[in-house]
């Protein structure tokens, strides 16, 4: 049994070291659309633009109903993860994104920073309107226009200083996208964010998202115009391909070509398009 533990424990570092590993070849190349290339046809509806991991939300544009992510769980019950402080045992967040985040904070933990702490998860409406009635518009957004009604975004502080200066706020901002996860309100950046730097405040976009936007410093008000604006990326993350392309969604349903038995993920922008990712 123990053999089998020290066998498992193994397993772990290997991943954690690869994953220390993928920014060392981060690169892309613009691609033709793959309508001759490909040949299986997926049907998307136009509702696909309201829901997916890099739907943008801010203060001009609302979350809708099925933006929301369906698998959200309470961290304090299901241990996921199981090495971070949480400011209160109500803290709830998508289950896929806990689980990336579990993935971060061991990373972390091997490095010997493991200080971390949640202060905020997932709110739905009657919370975040709460918020916004006692906090102010200064503080906070109404409801709907928060990134916290998502499910997608929490708040990571440290129990030893402020994040602006906290080793698990360094360790973050230089190691958060390998995880998928970008910070969303960087300094610098609050003219296009419309938020102030928040050092806590971070978002899961999954990768190679996370690696594009980390390569060029965008937020995600600039990879979203930079995705529409490209329409097409071959990305190499390492030793991963990654296929992205764009789409306008502008009736009902609209065809997207892809290749046969594709590994493929599919995200709106929660404005007038989607986003779909092809694993190679």
């Amino acid at each position: 049994m123990k053999k089998f533990f020290l066998f498992l424990i193994s397993l772990l570092i290997c991943y954690l070291l690869f994953q220390e590993k993928i920014n060392q070849d981060v690169n892309y190349k613009t691609l033709n659309k793959p309508t001759q290339k490909y040949s299986h046809i997926l049907k998307v509806s136009k509702e696909e633009i309201y829901q997916g991991d890099l739907i943008l939300i801010n203060k001009n544009l609302k979350i809708r109903e099925q933006g929301v992510k369906s698998d959200i769980i309470n961290l304090f019950q299901n241990k996921i993860p199981d090495n971070m402080v949480l400011s209160d045992n109500s803290m709830s967040l998508s289950k896929d994104v806990a689980l990336n985040l579990s993935k971060m904070i061991d990373a972390a933990e091997l490095k010997g920073i493991n200080h971390f702490m949640i202060s905020s998860g997932y709110r739905n409406n009657s919370k975040q309107e709460k918020l916004y009635e006692e906090k102010g518009s200064d503080i906070a957004l109404p409801a709907g226009y928060s990134e916290h009604n998502s499910g997608l975004s929490l708040d990571i502080g440290s129990t030893l200083t402020k994040m602006d200066y906290a080793p698990e706020g360094k360790w973050l901002k230089q190691n958060s996208w390998k995880y998928g996860f970008i910070l969303r309100y960087p300094k610098g950046k609050e003219d296009i964010t419309g938020i102030q730097f928040e050092p806590w405040h971070f978002r899961y976009v999954g990768l190679p998202h996370s690696a594009i936007m980390k390569e060029n410093n965008f937020t995600l008000e600039e990879y979203l115009d930079f995705l529409k604006k490209k329409k097409s990326l071959l990305v190499n993350i390492g030793s991963k391909k990654y296929e992205i392309y764009y789409y306008p969604i502008k009736n009902k349903t609209t065809d997207i070509y892809l290749p046969e038995k594709a590994s493929y993920e599919l995200s709106g922008n929660n404005k007038d398009g989607v986003i779909v990712t092809i694993t190679k």
